[in-house]
């Protein structure tokens, strides 16, 4: 018996030329590109999405669909249903923005001064949105659709909150589908991965307490400056010589604090990080070796040094049919297809959704990488040229996995 994948592609071929399902309309581009633009004028940080979420649903009753608020924080989930099919797919989009200061210069730039939306979580949930009119105005499918608009994805543990606040049991889908724009990649490309897109990871506090005293008596003191210096370097042998070369993993430290006064050596310092990884098995090792070289330069210098680690999300690993079926879909509302992008060391909290149930998670194209618009960037912007391919891929991934179904 052939397996689920085979049949999918056996599907597809037989299903002759792409379907001719609904297609976004420039009038419904013109809406969704100025619903986006509001968004990014008016970005909250995670756990504080309320005028967002508001907006959320406001756009979906203008467009009639009917939703259930207030899940895991600030998150929505609306649902459609048309015919006698049992299926249940579900689509996510996340909707919080990170403290960051935004340079763009454009009208409608951020009113939130430090809050920006620098990951175009304003594009993926005008596009959800997008998604959500066409398959409101689709008599042709049939079976259920939710739709999940998300908070908190930046690091605070929306989709977990959302899981965690019943998300599976009040609204039983039978797989999940999400995407994330993709800067670099030509605009409107899919990327499906097969297995793994995206790492998982933890932060990192590492506090190093010392004796603090003059400056011009180090003898007298316990340094925890120069055990810091000392530690950043050691560290980043953990990877280069612990971890298997054909392995994938990053160790990042990226903030040091301590001192107040140039003249004293400090009593405390405080480093911070992260850490990524593509496999489960890479965790431990990067772990026990964080843990043994702490302990090392605490011996060294005369200093203790406490390591916190709290691991995040999990690794993004897209199952073999979903992946399929996004490829399905891609082809469908004729997007160019990628399926040879290597996984980024990136993090996205669709893992949880995905340790739940079999889904697919996709990159679109943003269109050229710029100087400083990159993800996470100062310069960064959604490009609202995608929100048609965007949307209908959505709306097609739900359609071709109901069909399936």
């Amino acid at each position: 018996m052939p397996d689920v994948v085979s049949q999918y592609s056996a599907m597809l071929a037989s299903a002759g030329p792409p379907n001719e399902s609904p297609t976004l309309t420039p009038e419904l581009h013109q809406k969704l590109t100025a619903w986006r633009r509001h968004l990014h004028a008016h970005p909250e940080l995670s756990l504080q999405e309320k005028a967002t979420a508001a907006f959320v649903q406001e756009k979906l009753t203008e467009l009639g669909i009917p939703f259930e608020a207030g899940i895991g924080g600030h998150g929505i989930v609306a649902t459609l249903t048309r015919g006698s099919a049992q299926g249940r797919v579900g689509l996510r989009a996340d909707m919080d923005a990170l403290p960051i200061t935004e340079d763009t210069g454009l009208p409608y730039a951020s009113n939130n001064p430090g809050v920006m939306h620098a990951c175009g979580h304003d594009g993926h949930t005008a596009s959800l949105l997008g998604a959500a009119a066409l398959l409101a105005n689709d008599p042709s499918w049939s079976g259920t659709v939710d739709f999940i608009f998300q908070p908190a994805e930046e690091g605070y543990g929306g989709s977990r909150a959302m899981v965690a606040a019943g998300l599976f049991e009040r609204f039983p889908m039978d797989q999940v589908f999400g995407f994330h724009n993709w800067p670099g990649l030509q605009a409107g490309t899919i990327a499906v991965h097969d297995g793994v897109v995206m790492a998982s990871g933890g932060r990192i506090t590492i506090t190093i307490e010392g004796h603090a005293g003059h400056a011009g008596m180090p003898h007298l003191t316990r340094d925890p400056v120069m055990a810091a210096g000392h530690l950043i370097v050691a560290l980043q042998s953990v990877v280069s010589r612990s971890v298997d070369p054909l392995d994938t993993a990053v160790l990042s430290l990226c903030t040091i604090e301590g001192g107040t006064a140039p003249n004293q050596i400090a009593g405390r310092v405080t480093i911070r990080g992260t850490l990524r990884f593509h496999r489960e098995g890479t965790k431990d090792i990067i772990l026990g070796g964080i843990e043994r070289t702490c302990a090392g330069i605490a011996t060294s210098f005369g200093v203790k040094v406490t390591p916190e680690i709290v691991m995040g999300v999990g690794v993004v690993i897209n199952t073999p049919a979903e992946a399929e079926l996004a490829r399905i879909a891609a082809e469908k509302v004729r997007a160019e297809v990628r399926r040879d992008l290597a996984p980024s060391m990136a993090g996205e909290d669709f893992a949880h959704y995905l340790q739940q149930r079999p889904g697919a998670f996709v990159w679109i194209g943003n269109g050229e990488l710029r100087d400083g618009a990159e993800l996470h960037g100062p310069r960064y912007d959604f490009n609202d040229a995608i929100l048609p391919v965007a949307s209908s891929w959505m709306a097609e991934v739900a359609r071709t996995a109901l069909s399936a179904n």
